[in-house]
């Protein structure tokens, strides 16, 4: 008996041992702390003149003009584009993404990379450590051994480890310091939808390409987020920041053309806005991109779609979302069924739809496969899009890179892969999701939103 008894002993005092240590993980991680909420009552009319320039401000954009030329909605698309983008490469490549793995498309990157590298491009690779982990050392030696130069972003560092929280999210691809393609996809066969049994079909996501003046803004973008994260043998980073020479770069109407069949004509366009914001560093009490998601809701007045694979909105944006649909505006939301790649996140997703099925808002789950496309259509004058996500991380962790354009050439298309989405979809009523499973739902999706913050 006193054998039962020590055993049950040992294991009360493991539990305790083991919650009290969880609980000063998130002590330390700040997830006690009180974080301020933002309350936007009177917003600007997204057609007023200074509309733009009041989004600029809040979000610490930048202002720049360009036009969108290249447009692409499947996962073979985008990464035959991004191919044919640097095999047309003659001086230099910029690339910073989140997530690489093992396979077809991380070998078919690699062999044009590396091919440009042996003809004397200056490559440079921004990638992220853990969003890289899975491949082999063996991959980036073949890169590094034709001139490619790579830096990992944020590897772990013992004498800061909880900094390791930080990722860059962003995907950028900068050709010549002519053309930037800019999206959601990573490098790898996930996109095919070949890698899991329930979710067989290519993953719904985007890419576009720009010109103009805004490539040199995303370049400098790029520069600084690569020097940030170069550093010697003595841990100490680089002082030297490289800048494309202008000099040799042709100007915008004479770079290379599109050979791809969903080439945008530019004859007619005239160079449209772009504000580009760059979330570097956020944290709980400064968010830039927080903000654009949240002033952008708030500011509509006709409509507000949006799309997101991990759709974990915070209290603050849900109240936005709300106040937009008692307003009268037309808001929905399109995000990822339960062939999500990240089952645990959708059950805490499903878990934060009741307050907005309440207040009237759509939500619509696309079925064919994940849906990892990220954007926002306001009214019938922005855009928005990027790499962000309505969740915690994005907010308060990521590195990310979105943009806001008046491009009717952009909004036009993105309509069209939300309509495409809409069809493809099941509507959540709000009596299904009353009628939710006790256990996934209920139970694991509110145990996985007290950790949302880090997810």
């Amino acid at each position: 008996m006193s054998l039962v008894v020590d055993i049950l002993l040992w294991v009360l005092i493991a539990a305790v041992t083991l919650v009290a240590a969880l609980l000063i993980g998130l002590y330390i991680r700040g997830a006690f702390r009180w974080r301020p909420l933002f309350h936007i009552k009177q917003a600007i009319a997204p057609k007023h003149p200074h509309f733009p320039l009041i989004l600029k401000s809040l979000t610490e954009s930048l202002a720049t003009h360009g036009q969108v030329i290249g447009f692409w909605d499947t996962a073979a698309e985008i990464q035959q584009a991004r191919i044919e983008a640097i095999n047309r490469a003659r001086h230099s490549i910029q690339f910073e993404t989140f997530m690489m793995t093992p396979g077809k498309r991380a070998d078919n990157f690699a062999d044009a990379i590396a091919r440009k590298a042996t003809e004397g491009v200056s490559i440079q690779l921004l990638v992220d450590t853990f969003g890289t982990r899975s491949l082999p050392r063996k991959y980036w030696q073949r890169l590094r051994s034709v001139g490619v130069q790579i830096v990992f972003f944020n590897p772990f560092d013992w004498r800061a480890p909880a900094n390791f929280a930080g990722r860059t999210h962003r995907k950028l691809l900068i050709i010549d310091n002519e053309q930037a393609l800019i999206g959601g996809s990573g490098i790898s066969d996930l996109w095919d939808g070949i890698e899991k049994s329930d979710d067989t079909q290519p993953w719904l996501d985007l890419e576009l390409m720009l010109v103009g003046e805004a490539v040199s803004v995303l370049s400098a973008t790029f520069q600084l987020h690569w020097q940030g994260h170069r550093f010697k043998k003595s841990g100490r980073a680089e002082s030297q920041v490289t800048i494309v020479d202008m000099d040799r770069i042709s100007p915008v109407d004479d770079a290379d053309p599109l050979p791809s069949t969903k080439k945008l004509s530019r004859d007619r366009q005239e160079p449209s806005l772009v504000l580009i914001t760059p979330g570097t560093k956020p944290n709980y009490r400064d968010s830039s991109i927080e903000v654009l998601k949240q002033t952008l809701i708030a500011c509509a007045r006709k409509r507000v779609w949006l799309s997101s694979p991990y759709f974990l909105p915070n209290k603050s944006t849900r109240q936005i979302l709300i106040a937009a649909q008692k307003a009268g505006v037309d808001v929905r939301i399109l995000t990822t069924s339960d062939r999500s790649d990240k089952k645990p996140v959708y059950y805490a997703s499903y878990e934060v739809y009741g307050s907005l099925l309440k207040a009237g808002i759509k939500i619509f789950e696309y079925q064919p496969s994940m849906l990892h496309a990220k954007m926002l259509l306001l009214d019938n004058e922005w855009v928005n899009t990027g790499s962000t996500n309505i969740d915690y991380r994005s907010f308060l962790h990521n590195d990310e890179l979105d943009i806001v354009t008046d491009s009717s050439v952009l909004r036009g298309k993105i309509e069209q892969v939300f309509e495409k989405g809409f069809a493809q979809s099941k509507q959540i009523s709000l009596r299904q999701w009353r009628n939710r499973s006790l256990l996934k739902h209920r139970l694991l999706g509110n145990v996985v939103r007290l950790v949302q913050w880090q997810l």
